[in-house]
């Protein structure tokens, strides 16, 4: 099966669960939907020895792959369930993808880069996971074609959320973004509709690549 790891990935793969469990993840629905999507297929070979290990690493475009902890903290914040639509903006390598394909009724995940939307797309078809599209599409503007989204992760760097993904956000839904500066740390926020606006919500401090504008032509 593609999902398949060996003995020694394993007891990687179950000590960083229970760092997880340890660091005060509770959600049983979350531990279970990331010990089922194996994070080494999501990464280059290079570095295939340290995918059980908690620290984002690099893949193709200048991207990266976040930190488990972090997907965990992130996926913890947009709160997805079997009714939710989601919008991910910001494919990468597709796992934060997968997990959110495990918890959510329907994703919906757009990237900049052919080459990055096309690798996730294998992966993800490779896992079975069905309930899944990635889009090549500017992230700035959402998704209009199945829009409203009653969740919105945001996995780049914002100065400020884009006024089109609020738009799209459904009543009742949560969006979860790192906002600020590109060059520096951010703070990661979760924006809830409520009938009387917007509420935000600092959930404390990260570091991402920035959300850049446009398609990528080339990679």
């Amino acid at each position: 099966m593609a999902g398949d790891i060996d003995e020694t990935e394993a007891t990687a793969r179950a000590a960083l669960l229970l760092s997880l469990r340890q660091r005060g993840l509770r959600d049983r629905n979350i531990l279970r939907a990331m010990e089922q999507v194996p994070r080494h297929l999501f990464i280059a070979s290079a570095f295939r020895h340290l995918a059980w290990s908690d620290q984002a690493l690099p893949i193709e475009c200048g991207q990266s792959i976040s930190q488990p902890s972090l997907v965990a903290r992130m996926t913890g914040a947009l709160e997805p369930g079997p009714q939710h639509r989601v919008l991910e903006i910001g494919t990468g390598s597709g796992y934060q993808t997968a997990v959110l394909a495990h918890l959510a009724g329907r994703v919906i995940s757009l990237e900049r880069f052919h080459t990055l939307a096309a690798e996730a797309r294998a992966r993800l078809k490779a896992l079975e996971l069905a309930n899944v599209d990635v889009v090549v599409a500017d992230g700035r503007y959402g998704y209009l074609a199945t829009s409203p989204y009653d969740r919105i992760l945001v996995t780049a760097a914002v100065r400020e959320v884009p006024p089109a993904l609020l738009a799209q956000l459904n009543h009742g839904g949560i969006l979860v973004a790192p906002i600020g500066e590109p060059d520096g740390t951010q703070v990661l926020m979760r924006i809830v509709s409520t009938p009387d606006g917007l509420e935000r919500h600092e959930l404390g401090r990260v570091r991402f690549v920035p959300l850049l504008p446009g398609v990528a032509e080339i990679l």
